[in-house]
């Protein structure tokens, strides 16, 4: 499946965050299928696939502490699921299932990523797991209220999501030249990728016409590999550049850089 950049693209920007749901609105069959279409052919990676499961999500969720900020009224949720074999599986897992939340958020549906507070006995038990994968991240999917509840309030602010980084601040070298506004946008694009708790762990080298994602930062991992999240970023930054039709290819790096995005030509 081509990413399908001009739907993905204009929702990078609207796309939140959100815990709560409407239990009296149900997701229609329609949208089902066509969401269940997209984990099932957007595969860019061997190392990693999306499985919707359509069963209620109830248990498969856990609060922070106690029930606070645990996923509540979810009619669906989304398995991204990694081979452990492949050594670039966190990179492959994040961007991969970053594309099917796009893709959600076209549909009007809403999504939250969830790594580390779901159980993965429930998920393995409705989701079938080959002995060398895993369940790395979960999402819920439905259609939240239109208001946000006060503890979705506390949840943003907890995640710090009022805080994004300045560009400068993720450039390894901040160009005081006007660069190429198609690595603007996608330097953007990727500054406003999710990430656990809000940690934003990516940082961007800038030469000519190639971006190389690294680690930016250290610390705790929040039960989420920083890597997992430095491929939420890797989709935002080639959705963004093909709309501005620049033809990339990815290269994974070792520790600490994550990858490197190559410029093919313009179509």
């Amino acid at each position: 499946m081509d990413i399908p950049f001009s739907r993905w693209y204009p929702v990078i920007e609207e796309r939140s965050s959100r815990r709560r749901f409407d239990i009296s609105r149900p997701i229609g069959c329609d949208t089902l299928s066509a969401l269940d279409t997209v984990c099932r052919q957007f595969m860019p990676f061997s190392g990693a696939r999306s499985c919707l499961v359509t069963d209620s999500a109830k248990g498969v969720f856990r609060g922070i502490m106690g029930n606070f900020g645990k996923i509540k009224d979810a009619p669906a949720f989304i398995a991204f699921i990694g081979n452990m074999d492949s050594p670039y599986v966190q990179e492959e897992v994040g961007y991969t299932g970053e594309g099917v939340i796009l893709e959600a958020t076209v549909l009007g549906l809403n999504t939250c990523w969830v790594a580390g507070f779901f159980r993965h006995e429930i998920v393995a038990s409705l989701v079938e797991i080959k002995s060398n994968e895993r369940v790395l991240a979960v999402t819920p999917v439905g259609y939240s209220p239109r208001i946000e509840s006060l503890e979705e309030k506390l949840m943003s602010g907890f995640g710090r999501t009022h805080r994004r980084l300045p560009v400068s601040r993720l450039m390894s070298k901040p160009s005081r030249d006007s660069l190429p506004e198609w690595i603007e946008a996608s330097i953007e694009a990727a500054r406003l990728a999710p990430s656990a708790v809000n940690r934003q762990p990516w940082g961007f080298d800038v030469a000519e016409d190639i971006i190389t994602v690294y680690v930016r930062t250290s610390g705790r991992e929040f039960s989420v590999s920083k890597r997992l999240d430095c491929g939420i970023a890797m989709l935002h930054i080639e959705v963004a550049a093909m709309s501005f039709g620049v033809k990339v290819e990815w290269q994974f790096l070792d520790a600490p850089q994550v990858a490197k995005f190559n410029y093919r030509q313009k179509w």
